[in-house]
């Protein structure tokens, strides 16, 4: 989208619907605010932390907050996991390159051992404590699940070698249910479920997009009620169709975003209709 236009037009920053919004766009509730807290802690002494929710609920945003709280603190190193579907060598392979390990991973003991030696040497030489996030964790096979938990501890448990933040939907909570992960589950210290939001909580995040991005006034109150109750508890929806009507008042050189903008853009009067073939003679 035209930043320019978006600039001169309404006077925006950037585009408060965008995906890419900068960190200082985001909303951070109560409930992520007390979750990032108590992964701050939590990095002190590593462990597992765990974001559940369905899709558009706000675990990416939380996830982003989070990942910005945790680089800013001394010390800590944050990697995130971009590859959640690999299996157990490109698992090993992108966690090396993640945190600058040299692994092997056509030999899985010697790249676990060599990773869990540099984080040893890490540990004892300095004050360095590493963290991995990883999103739509629910993509992730058992055995990398496994090798995580694994991975992430030392002498008996006694010593936590990572700190890991598992975001991903309720397939992801069936599966730390299940016999093989448990221990993987039980070791989850925090956790934070993210759930569809009130017409409260829609109205609080428009209102907060639209005044952070430098224009507070950009839609009409009736619309923003109306976006509301289009949305239907899902942030990402509503973020997507107030997306469509900023693309479309931009377009028309709107004044302002009202909800004769939303008909025109969302109440069509059904199929064109299709011209007429002439007849053959």
């Amino acid at each position: 989208m035209n930043v320019k236009k978006l600039l001169s037009l309404w006077g925006l920053k950037w585009n408060p619907f965008s995906p890419e919004v900068p960190s200082e766009g985001l909303l951070a509730t109560p409930k992520i605010e007390h979750f990032a807290w108590r992964l701050e802690q939590l990095v002190q002494e590593g462990g597992f932390a765990l974001i559940a929710g369905e899709s558009g609920t706000g675990k990416s945003v939380a996830l982003r907050i989070v990942a910005e709280r945790l680089a800013a603190l001394r010390d800590v190193v944050v990697g995130v996991l971009e590859r959640p579907q690999s299996k157990t060598a490109d698992f090993y392979r992108e966690l090396g390159e993640v945190f600058s390990v040299k692994l092997s991973p056509s030999n899985r003991y010697g790249g676990f051992r060599a990773l869990r030696e540099r984080w040893r040497a890490h540990l004892a030489s300095s004050r360095i404590k590493p963290v991995l996030l990883i999103d739509e964790a629910q993509e992730m096979a058992p055995e990398v699940l496994s090798e995580l938990r694994l991975l992430s501890s030392a002498d008996f448990d006694a010593t936590s070698l990572l700190t890991v933040v598992l975001a991903g939907d309720g397939r992801l909570v069936e599966r730390l249910r299940h016999e093989d992960l448990i221990p993987l589950g039980t070791r989850i210290r925090t956790r934070l479920n993210t759930e569809a939001a009130s017409r409260e909580e829609l109205s609080e995040l428009l209102d907060h997009a639209l005044a952070k991005a430098g224009n507070a006034k950009l839609m009409t109150a009736e619309l923003k009620d109306t976006l509301v109750d289009r949305a239907a508890g899902n942030y990402r929806l509503l973020m997507t169709i107030s997306g469509e009507l900023l693309a479309y008042g931009m377009a028309q050189d709107a004044a302002q975003l009202d909800e004769k903008c939303f008909l025109e853009v969302f109440q069509t009067a059904g199929p064109r209709p299709t011209a007429k073939k002439k007849a053959r003679v």
